[in-house]
């Protein structure tokens, strides 16, 4: 759907984002004619999304909460840029209620609900209880947030085990472990709330009984601000590991025409129960015939394309619609469904025996598939790096057939063509799932990749290394801070430069010092030698050590947590013996391959 050019929206919007759905957004503005604003940490200055903006605005920092969730740097991007509209994107800013308030309170649209709905349905403790009051049933759960491990433990007594600790202002698999013994709690009570602290700046946490073999499917709503409702759709996103979605599908196949329209008009009462306008996705879980409430995302959903491309409709351009005002222009009556739709998630993770570990680096050679039926929404291109600081998406394929086995075989004969270099990703187990009888047969769960998957054989190629000049590293660049003249008035700037260009004998070291490092392969593997160094086997930062020197220990046991593209990964002893060294404290980053202790 296209909003009439004489169907006003805005004249500028700031998108508070990056990556691919900053690119998305700033697509769909400019067909329409409106002007973009970027935004962007020193790590994105280069990135796609501000190539492609009309103008771009720098937040400083590095990691997310030094940029991208600053709160003050971003709404002075906003003042500053004049900027009559804010898309907040998925994830960062984009559920929570107390920048949606900062927002609207300087006289500035927030694409996306209004403050109050994403309180409600943000804290999802109180959008439980908002979903049973329109009638519309849960998974069993608490209703308090978690203060200590003991709760978890008399939860699962009570409701058996495993339970589920979430994160109580987020989505996407962030925040959420599993805990299948008492023994764990206190371990993965405290692993959740980092977590959800570092994605979302909230640690609060609650619990919900664990399905054993559920389907994940979710709705796409939309809500205009004269009360109007629809559902466009269901999908089906079951194909996951570590509770993150891989794979996610339109129409959700394989479910009876009463549960279809059940799950869909329970998510609009959902919706339309806590005053919800614009986008949003209210998820379930299916199990033996039966659905249940899991949570609403207030905000455009990571797999969104799917839906358009079964529906034919454009939901960033009715974001903006809704945003500026205009009610839908259709009733559920009005909605096609058309074929059958596929996307998948390409992570820059190597799968190498189904391990899944973020793999960042400079990604050397992008070339994306391409044909009939085929779209690729990405962040990135060819030169440009994926961070250990960010989500490690490096785009999604989506694919359209005619019905569902078609959509499938364009899915695989798409991702064989996909040409990703420099970083490791993905795509081999997307095929392997994709192949699986399992998959075709609509037989899989949320479970499913992790516990009958056979990934074991698995192994990712070792991605090109980056060119370099005759055999030398890319010389580094610095930023420094000059005044320049400019009709008279004189303005303080920041410029990137090479080192050479400074004349101070640089000798192509970084800023801080180091020689910058090249990523030679995207294997993430921890080296099998039984030597006693223990490696961590991707870039990252340390964010608890679990051993002490002089301490004995067991092979398999964690030695350290290392964070790395916002999810915690235990890097392991591979030999028994004393702790004889320990080179790194919390909050210090590392790069692949460096020893971080040392077992005698």
């Amino acid at each position: 759907m296209r909003v009439p050019m004489e169907s006003k929206t805005f004249g500028k919007v700031l998108i508070a984002n990056r990556g691919e759905i900053a690119v998305r957004v700033i697509r769909a503005c400019q067909e329409q004619g409106i002007a973009t604003v970027a935004v962007y940490s020193e790590l994105d200055r280069e990135a796609l999304h501000v190539r492609l903006a009309d103008e771009a605005f720098a937040l400083g920092g590095q990691t997310a909460a030094e940029s991208y969730l600053n709160t003050e740097a971003i709404l002075n991007a906003i003042e500053a840029s004049g900027a009559e509209a804010v898309h907040p994107g998925y994830g960062f800013f984009s559920e929570n209620a107390d920048f949606a308030r900062a927002i609207t309170e300087r006289g500035v649209t927030f694409i996306g609900p209004p403050p109050g709905a994403i309180e409600v349905m943000g804290d999802k403790i109180s959008a439980r209880a908002a979903a049973d009051k329109v009638g519309v049933a849960g998974v069993p759960g608490n209703t308090e947030f978690l203060t200590d491990p003991s709760e978890v433990v008399a939860f699962g007594e009570q409701h058996g085990w495993p339970v589920a600790i979430k994160a109580a202002y987020g989505g996407g698999g962030r925040g959420m472990k599993v805990v299948r013994a008492p023994e764990e709690a206190a371990e993965l009570l405290e692993s959740a709330q980092r977590e959800a602290t570092s994605y979302f700046g909230r640690g609060e946490c609650y619990l919900e009984r664990y399905l054993t073999k559920p389907r994940h499917v979710e709705v796409q709503v939309l809500c205009d601000r004269h009360g109007n409702g629809v559902y466009v759709g269901l999908r089906d996103c079951s194909a996951q590991r570590r509770h993150q979605k891989l794979i996610e599908e339109a129409p959700a196949p394989g479910l009876p025409p009463e549960i279809v329209k059940g799950m869909g008009e329970a998510a609009v009462k959902v919706a339309l129960g806590c005053g919800y306008t614009n986008a949003g996705t209210v998820e379930f879980l299916y199990e033996d015939g039966n659905f249940y409430y899991l949570e609403m995302n207030t905000r455009l959903q990571v797999e969104h394309p799917v839906t358009e491309m079964v529906s034919g409709l454009d939901l960033v351009a009715l974001q903006l619609a809704v945003a500026a005002g205009h009610p839908l222009p259709f009733t559920q009556a009005d909605i096609p469904t058309n074929g059958h739709a596929i996307e998948v998630r390409i992570n820059a993770e190597d799968p190498t025996g189904g391990a899944f570990r973020p793999s960042p680096g400079p990604i050397t050679k992008l070339r994306t598939a391409s044909g009939y039926g085929v779209r690729w929404d990405g962040g990135y291109e060819s030169g440009d790096e994926i961070s250990q600081y960010y989500d490690n998406l490096v785009g999604k394929l989506i694919c359209w057939g005619a019905d569902r086995p078609t959509a499938i075989a364009r899915t695989l004969r798409a991702l064989r063509e996909m040409q990703i270099e420099g970083v490791a990703t993905t795509i081999p187990a997307d095929i392997a799932i994709l192949e699986h009888p399992d998959f075709q047969a609509v037989e899989h769960s949320t479970k499913w990749v992790e516990e009958v998957l056979d990934l074991s054989g698995l192994g990712a190629e070792a991605p090109a290394a980056a060119p370099a000049a005759e055999g030398e590293e890319a010389e580094p660049k610095v930023r420094r801070d000059v005044d320049v003249e400019v009709n008279g008035r004189r303005f303080k700037v920041s410029m990137w430069v090479n080192e050479s260009d400074l004349g101070g004998g640089g000798g192509g070291r970084s800023a801080k010092g180091r020689k910058p490092s090249r990523r030679t392969s995207g294997r993430s593997t921890v080296s099998g030698s039984g030597s006693g160094d223990v490696a961590v086997p991707m870039q990252g930062t340390v964010v608890k050590v679990l051993v002490e020197v002089g301490q004995e220990i067991e092979a398999g046991e964690t030695v350290i947590v290392l964070e790395a593209m916002k999810m915690e990964n235990n890097v392991m002893a591979e030999k028994s013996g004393t702790v004889k060294e320990i080179r790194v404290t919390p909050g210090q980053s590392v790069s692949g391959g460096d020893i971080v202790a040392v077992i005698a």
